[in-house]
């Protein structure tokens, strides 16, 4: 998956690290946004997988894992931190 130009930025910008990405991707919640882009997150379940795989390292990662990524098509289009819960509706 590639990432835009504005999500490189994003990832400097907000200190996510690639590796944080690349776990949301292959274990993350997917939800769409309603625009023709998905949201992907950590929610319980997805960082219980992320627990299953990453073992004693889980407790080093749980402080970024409240991460996003936002995605179209098979590009990462922005990044971030979720501060709120994400609306469901």
């Amino acid at each position: 998956m590639t990432n835009s130009n504005h999500a490189q930025i994003r990832y400097q910008q907000r200190c996510i690290s690639p590796m944080i990405v690349d776990l949301l991707l292959d274990f993350g919640t997917r939800m769409h946004d309603g625009r023709g882009a998905e949201i992907c997150y950590f929610d319980r379940k997805a960082k219980k997988r992320v627990k299953t795989y990453a073992g004693a390292l889980f407790e080093r990662l749980s402080e970024h894992l409240d991460a996003y990524a936002v995605i179209a098509g098979e590009k990462v289009i922005t990044v971030g931190m979720r501060y709120k819960k994400l609306n469901h509706n």
